[in-house]
């Protein structure tokens, strides 16, 4: 069965990220591709080393978490990631793991080329579109398919629950999470 992994890089487990993710994989089961959520809470993912030892081993070689979402991934035709924004920018965290991600993918197999999936941005006030043109380079270094939507994958809020009370941005993300569902579906077929 088709599958997209979905990552929430927020410190806030039941925060408006997390529940974006949530949100977003209900769409994506209710369209008939399994959906698995992973949360960096609680994590303390890394900066890349540059130490080359991924290109050997087939993972990094930090263990800080990283290797069982690259595991996770390796398994899925989609990857979603979400992001609060901090200061007009995605999480360094998230960053640390997109990195060392690319590196053992670049390193390796190119396990991520012709994935499907893209970035969503949660913040207050601002800074959203920085935040997914960021995120977005990470997908197409890597090789892979960023579906659109009907405007961009950002969402306003602040206080838990807030977001999901942007109807807009919660129907740009739905749309986004449906159109990856299509897409990994048609690609397994």
């Amino acid at each position: 069965m088709a599958k997209v992994l979905l990552v929430s890089a927020s410190p806030r487990r039941k925060g408006n990220t997390a529940q974006l993710v949530e949100m977003c994989a209900g769409v994506i089961e209710d369209n008939g591709v399994e959906a698995e959520v992973l949360s960096l809470a609680g994590k303390e993912i890394r900066s890349c080393l540059a130490c080359g030892k991924c290109a050997k081993l087939g993972e990094c070689v930090q263990d800080d978490g990283l290797n069982e979402i690259i595991a996770s991934l390796k398994e899925a035709g989609g990857f979603i990631v979400a992001t609060p924004v901090y200061f007009g920018t995605a999480r360094g965290d998230l960053m640390c793991a997109l990195q060392r991600i690319g590196m053992v993918s670049s390193s390796t197999d190119g396990f991520l080329s012709r994935k499907v999936g893209g970035p969503i941005a949660v913040a207050r006030r601002g800074g959203h579109t920085a935040t997914i043109q960021e995120l977005l380079m990470f997908y197409l270094i890597n090789d892979m398919i960023v579906p659109g939507s009907r405007y961009w994958n950002m969402v306003f809020g602040r206080d838990p629950g807030e977001a999901m009370e942007d109807e807009e941005g919660v129907a740009v993300v739905r749309r986004f999470a449906e159109n990856v569902a299509w897409l990994v579906a048609r690609l397994e077929e």
